[in-house]
């Protein structure tokens, strides 16, 4: 039998828009002969579609979809004829299914298996994930069961997501206490199918890969799973979609961060593994890359915007994020501006051209001394007596802030915030100052890895784009004379491994402490996460590439100690 994988790249809430997808990687899984074709979890809506799944009337449309999608079933026939008979090629298209029972939560996230003009079976989800960044359980009702179905002489088993997940564990205990492919292979499964909107962190899918193929390898089955692909919000989905053999062997993957349709020969006595292509699969700093420019791209044309606009100061930031909109959107699109202020190096301002020009941005420079004068000026009685501090270096930023956000309501750009995440930990950043703008393009990319992620846009682009001024001078706000970041933060490589512990790992202070780093420099560190969380939950919403990101899987009070 031939399977087509089709990784699709919905737009949450268009869904006929997201209808006319499916329909033509149906069609295009008929002419390559396929006898059924998979699409990912939540396709018609898109994933996550959070409360517009309270809308009946987005439900009811999502529906109507099914039907229209159920009818073009018994239409095709691929060039084989199809397994599943002459009746037409099969699809398996993962909707939002109204619970009609007399209590329970409101919907169902299922799959519907669609042949010969019907609806032939539903198979709902069974583990609803309600950590991190999933909530599935505020909208869907959990399945007790799933149905094996047969179809072209096999018996499948039809799981959606989650429910590959079932040996995942938190707290150093499983998360559940079932196991539904294990169930679905005791009652006659030959082959399971995945469809799923699995979003990505970095070595997301080296963890994908390993846990197929331990079910794979337990319960002696193949396993395909069929992933999304796409940004949705700060959500990126790699598509990554793959193909394990019933000995946990790689058989297939389809391209990453990238739409695209793989296509699976069943095994036959003659081919006794699952046939399908290899995709090469992008690691490292190159994976992060390509998941941050996806992210950038689908977020700036699902919200309706066509170009952006940024700071350069000069240095790395600011350089990786308009290199990233450059490669995402075309240097057209992105407009760098250099502020310069009273304390900004001659180098910074040479360092943002020298950029711009690289990439071939529109570059412009609005030096800030008038408007900072003016601000120290109006504030000069109120703050009589009073020494400099970081407000006056504030005042810096959200006059540059206010630049940006005018340029961008001029221009209908969108502004982009250039903060690292190991800044926006430790609050080193300026709320309404460099913190303005619609997307946070960087904030989970610790600052080490910044580096790296410049390193790898040099070497992509086989010259230096990002000039080396900027990749070796000290880091620095430049709001005062001579400053740098080590004079308020620790060396960036003893912050970022704090960070990891503390926000990733869930250690404590001890535990950090035993590990070999300074007390007073931990001490430090977590006291300014815990101030600075009112900051962040006012941040734009940044693209989350780690397993922990700060953003809305994170939940954490304001007022604690």
């Amino acid at each position: 039998m031939r399977i087509a994988l089709v990784q699709t790249n919905p737009t949450i809430g268009d869904i006929d828009g997201n209808a006319a997808r499916v329909i033509a990687g149906l069609r295009q899984a008929a002419d390559a002969g396929a006898d059924l074709a998979l699409f990912p979890e939540q396709t018609l809506i898109g994933y996550p579609a959070k409360d517009l799944l309270l809308r009946r009337d987005v439900i009811r449309r999502n529906v109507e979809a099914l039907r229209r999608i159920a009818d073009l079933t018994g239409e095709l026939k691929g060039d084989r004829g199809g397994a599943g008979g002459a009746r037409g090629i099969g699809a398996v298209v993962g909707f939002a299914e109204p619970n009609d029972e007399p209590a329970g939560r409101p919907l169902y996230n299922s799959v519907a298996w669609l042949h010969g003009g019907k609806v032939l079976a539903c198979s709902r989800k069974r583990l609803l994930p309600t950590y991190d960044v999933f909530d599935e359980a505020r909208y869907f009702e959990a399945a007790r069961s799933q149905p094996v179905i047969e179809f072209g002489g096999l018996r499948f088993g039809l799981t959606v997501c989650e429910d590959m997940w079932s040996r995942e564990e938190m707290h150093g205990q499983p998360l559940y206490d079932c196991d539904p492919i294990g169930d679905l292979v005791r009652a006659g499964a030959q082959v399971i199918l995945n469809v799923s909107a699995s979003p990505y962190f970095l070595d997301k899918h080296e963890v994908r890969v390993g846990l197929m193929a331990e079910h794979a390898r337990r319960h002696g089955v193949p396993i395909l799973f069929v992933n999304q692909v796409g940004g949705n919000d700060e959500l990126i989905f790699d598509g990554s979609s793959t193909v394990v053999d019933a000995s946990g062997r790689l058989a297939g993957l389809a391209r990453s961060f990238d739409e695209d349709m793989l296509i699976v020969d069943l095994p036959t006595p003659s081919a006794p593994a699952p046939l399908a292509r290899i995709e090469p699969h992008p690691t490292g700093p190159a994976a992060l890359h390509d998941a941050l420019v996806l992210g950038l791209r689908d977020y700036v044309r699902k919200c309706g915007f066509r170009s952006v606009v940024l700071g350069l100061s000069g240095g790395i930031d600011s350089a990786v994020v308009a290199a990233l909109a450059a490669t995402a959107l075309g240097p057209r699109q992105v407009h760098g501006v250099a502020m310069p202020s009273r304390y900004s190096s001659d180098h910074s301002v040479a360092d943002a051209r020298a950029l711009a020009e690289a990439l071939g941005i529109a570059f412009s420079v609005i030096p800030i001394e008038p408007m900072h004068a003016a601000y120290e000026q109006a504030l000069a009685p109120s703050f009589a007596g009073r020494a400099p501090d970081v407000t006056e270096e504030n005042i810096q930023a959200r006059v540059r802030g206010a630049l940006l956000m005018a340029l961008s309501n001029k221009f209908g750009s969108l502004l982009l915030t250039t903060g690292n995440k190991s800044e926006l930990a430790v609050g080193y950043c300026t709320l309404y100052g460099d913190m303005c703008g619609g997307l946070a393009v960087i904030s989970d990319v610790p600052k080490t890895m910044i580096y790296r992620l410049a390193e790898h846009i040099n070497a992509r682009a086989g010259r230096a784009v990002i000039p080396a001024g900027t990749l070796t001078k000290p880091p620095s706000a430049e709001l005062r004379p001579n400053q740098t970041d080590q004079d308020s933060l620790p060396a960036y490589d003893v912050l970022d491994a704090i960070l990891e512990r503390y926000e990733v790992r869930l250690e404590s202070r001890d535990e950090i402490v035993a590990a070999g780093f300074e007390p007073r420099v931990v001490d430090d560190v977590l006291h300014k996460i815990r101030i600075s969380e009112y900051k962040r939950q006012q941040a734009a919403p940044g693209l989350k590439v780690t397993s922990r990101a700060f953003g809305f899987g994170r939940r954490m009070p304001i007022a604690a100690r």
